[in-house]
C-alpha cells in the first residue's frame, strides 16, 4: 500500500540524491514498453515523485522499488489507452455497423461525456479519474480521502448518470 507523505510535505534532498540516478534507467524501461516518449517521460517522473514521497522507502531496494512503480504505470497507461480505444470503437465494435449505426453511437458516446461534464465536485473528479484508468482506490489515495468516500462519489455520479440517460431516452 502507498503511504504517501502528507500533501505540502517537503522531500529531504538527498532522498532525491538517492533516487535521480535512477532516471535514466526507468526512463529507458517505460520508453521501451510506451510508444511516445512524452508518455515515457511522463512514467518516469511520476515514479522518481512517487518514490521521493513515499514515506516507507527502504533506501536498499530503491532500483527495485522504482521498477516495480515504473511497470504499473506503464499498465495503467496501457489500460487507459485500451479504455479510450473501447469508447471510441463503441460497445458494438465487433458487428458490421452502418454509417447510420456509427453515427448514432458517435452521438450517443458525445453525449454521455457531455453528461460528465454536468456533474460537480468530487462526482465529477472521480468519474474523470475512472475515464482515465485510475482506480477508485488510487484516486482516494491521491486526494487523501478514505476509499468509502471515493466509492460513494462514484457510485453517485454513475446513478446521476444512468438517471440523465433514462430520462433523456424517454425525455
Amino acid at each position: 500500500m502507498h503511504s504517501p507523505a502528507p500533501p505540502g510535505a517537503q522531500v529531504p534532498a538527498d532522498r532525491w540524491e538517492l533516487l535521480l540516478p535512477h532516471r535514466e534507467r526507468i526512463h529507458r524501461l517505460a520508453r521501451s514498453r510506451l510508444s511516445g516518449d512524452q508518455e515515457a517521460e511522463d512514467c518516469a517522473q511520476e515514479a522518481l515523485i512517487r518514490a521521493a514521497t513515499f514515506r516507507d522507502l527502504d533506501e536498499s531496494r530503491v532500483g527495485p522499488f522504482l521498477t516495480t512503480v515504473t511497470l504499473r504505470l506503464c499498465i495503467d497507461i496501457h489500460r487507459r489507452d485500451e479504455r479510450a480505444r473501447r469508447l471510441l470503437r463503441g460497445p458494438c465494435a465487433e458487428v458490421t455497423a452502418s454509417p447510420e449505426e456509427l453515427i448514432c453511437a458517435a452521438q450517443e458516446e458525445a453525449w454521455a461525456l457531455e453528461q460528465v461534464d454536468r456533474l460537480a465536485g468530487r462526482e465529477h473528479q472521480v468519474i474523470v479519474a475512472r475515464l482515465n484508468g485510475i482506480s477508485t482506490r488510487e484516486f482516494a489515495s491521491r486526494r487523501g480521502i478514505s476509499l468509502k468516500a471515493a466509492e460513494s462519489a462514484f457510485t453517485k455520479a454513475r446513478a446521476r448518470l444512468r438517471r440523465w440517460y433514462e430520462e433523456a431516452l424517454t425525455g
